[in-house]
């Protein structure tokens, strides 16, 4: 029976994850919420692999078989980290303060770089082990910190099914703090409500291959795979297709990499398919067919400043990054391919070569079906207005239907956007009915020489409500006044 906590109740992961937060604050290494998930994420990491182990051991032991664990003696968990005599921490064995700082950075560290070159190849869970701790490295200063870091991480367990579920909830909360901490933060967050609603939309099935190029937190793969296991009940063979051929991403960032490969973990994808490369550098004439992938759902960076030998990869030439992805999510779709991307509202408007050039390839290589316009606030730290544009690729689009998300509330941190926000979208959109909030545009009617596709609601006044001029005279007067009293004060100082 799984437990569920009443309202309010803290859990022992809530309480362990604040307590790690707490000592990793006071420790010098540690200066911000970015810091705090890496640092949590490569124990989590190594306590996982241990639970990992483990339950392969034991399954394989039922089977009448042997398994082999993946790392040598002195490195498992039980041995470093935890060594216990009668269930307990045997504190004779267990390593604190230099030595143990000594041990993992100079020794854990060093070994477990080396599985990126041993390991058999890039889909395999020993290559991704190689690959995190090649990208990070252990910054606490203090190697009693560390002790008590790992003496915490030790009370979590990932076997059963709720854990691994309660877990992984608990991992997106910490994501979700981290693009709560500032305009860096917000880099590796897309809210899981516009994720789903997104994911929703695009509907992938099993046997797509789904893509993110800018993966960051990995949040719209592992979505994905939520709505995928859930649409069916899976067969052995399913099971087996969403956990090594379904889906796929891209990450230039070392954090946002390590990141998005143990939230897909612990969700249940123990080997992800997540290249850490920079997407941008592929030139799109290198693409071919069995490059290509059925969905792609992504929020890529926008904002970014790409120079000319990244431009030169592309037909269309910008140094605006999100037009880049953009052209290269549209080429490595396949022929009735979906995409699900989040972009700039100012993209339907641009009137510079390249935005135009760009809106009209989409318009004819592409049905753009569906343009969700979002208000400002959904994204924390980025004050940006953007529109999700949703296309099947292979056939032009004749009709583009709009919705405007209109909300009586303005967003923020402690108001964000959340799914009943946007479940009038997602049910006008199966017949892309008309309302207040929504309309059709015919791409007949759209001006060939800038094709504008700007936001504007035919449905609602757009007329400025004007303030009342009495209102203004007051204020004027208000403003004089507290002008003359600040002037007052000065010449007082003088």
């Amino acid at each position: 029976m799984l437990f569920i906590p009443s309202p309010g109740a803290i859990t022992l992961f809530e309480q362990t994850f604040k307590n790690i937060d707490d000592i990793l604050w006071k420790d010098a290494g540690c200066s911000s919420e970015l810091d705090y998930v890496e640092q949590t994420s490569w124990i989590l990491f190594l306590k996982y692999l241990d639970d990992y182990e483990k339950d392969k051991k034991t399954a394989a032991e039922l089977s009448g078989k042997t398994y082999s664990n993946i790392l040598s003696p002195q490195f498992r968990w039980d041995n470093w980290a935890v060594p216990k005599s009668n269930g307990k921490l045997d504190h004779h064995k267990a390593l604190s303060g230099d030595d143990l700082k000594e041990f993992v950075d100079n020794k854990l560290f060093p070994y477990l770089r080396k599985f990126k070159t041993s390991a058999e190849s890039a889909n395999t869970i020993e290559y991704k082990i190689g690959e995190i701790f090649s990208e990070l490295k252990n910054k606490l200063q203090s190697g009693y910190n560390l002790r008590e870091v790992i003496n915490l991480v030790d009370e979590l367990r990932f076997r059963t099914h709720a854990e691994k579920h309660e877990m992984s909830h608990l991992y997106e909360d910490k994501i979700k703090n981290m693009g709560n901490a500032g305009r860096n933060g917000g880099e590796y967050y897309t809210p899981r409500p516009l994720i789903k609603t997104i994911v929703k939309v695009v509907s992938p099935s099993i046997g797509n291959k789904v893509y993110d190029g800018a993966v960051g937190s990995a949040g719209f793969l592992v979505e994905s795979y939520e709505y995928m296991k859930a649409s069916k009940t899976l067969s052995t063979k399913d099971a087996n297709t969403l956990q090594k051929s379904t889906f796929y991403g891209k990450e230039k960032k070392s954090l946002a990499y390590i990141i998005g490969i143990m939230n897909m973990i612990l969700h249940g994808i123990e080997a992800p398919n997540i290249i850490h490369t920079n997407t941008l550098s592929e030139n799109l004439d290198d693409i071919q067919e069995k490059d290509r992938y059925d969905i792609v759902v992504a929020n890529p960076p926008f904002g970014g400043k790409e120079r000319s030998e990244v431009q030169q990869n592309f037909p269309i030439k910008t140094s605006e990054t999100a037009f880049l992805f953009l052209q290269h999510f549209v080429k490595i779709l396949k022929a009735g391919g979906k995409g699900g991307v989040v972009i700039k509202n100012t993209f339907l408007s641009n009137t510079d070569n390249a935005s135009v050039s760009l809106r009209k390839q989409l318009l004819e290589n592409c049905n753009l079906h569906t343009v969700l316009d979002l208000p400002g606030g959904v994204f924390a730290g980025a004050g940006v207005k953007t529109v999700v544009l949703f296309f099947e690729k292979g056939v032009p689009t004749r009709k583009v239907w709009f919705y405007q998300l209109n909300l009586d509330r303005n967003l923020g941190k402690t108001n964000p956007l959340n799914e009943n926000d946007l479940a009038d979208f997602l049910k006008l959109q199966k017949t892309k009915a008309d309302s207040d909030n929504s309309w059709t545009v015919n791409v007949v009617d759209v001006d060939k020489t800038i094709y504008d596709l700007s936001v504007k609601n035919p449905n609602k006044n757009h007329v400025t409500k004007l303030r009342d001029p009495k209102e203004i005279l007051e204020e004027m007067r208000r403003l004089d006044k507290e002008s003359a009293e600040i002037l007052s004060s000065i010449r007082k100082l003088v």
